[in-house]
């Protein structure tokens, strides 16, 4: 059974060529004819699907010659039953607030990193910051 690559492209590149073909018909077929009336039915029948079959032939040779595309939403853990292990905040010193604000945030965080006003959160109740997730939930 031939690798699904190998179709892609031979069937790309039939497509291709059946629609170069018709392409060269439709040419040849309008060609011949002095008023535009008569040269539509050419176009409707010929070129039109010529260019869409080249079209056709030309993605499917790139699939082919791209191979195939991994989905983006797949997690490479989705299929274990264990649960997920907290995370550890990848800075070291104690959880930070601006003042009058209500989320806390780890040193590294950009919302805080760099302001001088940021001080620790001590015993305050604060909720987590969602860029940086101080702690885990």
């Amino acid at each position: 059974m031939p690798s699904t690559p190998r179709i892609l492209l031979w069937g790309g590149l039939a497509a291709a060529a059946a629609g170069a073909v018709l392409c060269v018909l439709g040419w040849y077929g309008i060609s011949g004819e002095r008023f535009a009336e008569r040269q539509l039915p050419y176009l409707a029948s010929c070129t039109v699907p010529g260019a869409a079959l080249v079209v056709a032939g030309a993605v499917l040779c790139a699939a082919a010659v791209l191979g195939p595309v991994p989905p983006s939403s797949a997690r490479p853990d989705e299929g274990r039953d264990a649960p997920e292990e907290p995370t550890v905040p990848s800075s070291e010193g104690p959880v930070l607030r601006v003042p009058g604000g209500t989320l806390a945030h780890r040193p590294d965080c950009p919302l805080v990193a760099g302001r001088p006003e940021a001080r620790p959160a001590g015993d305050a109740e604060l909720a987590p910051c969602p860029v940086c997730e101080p702690w885990p939930r």
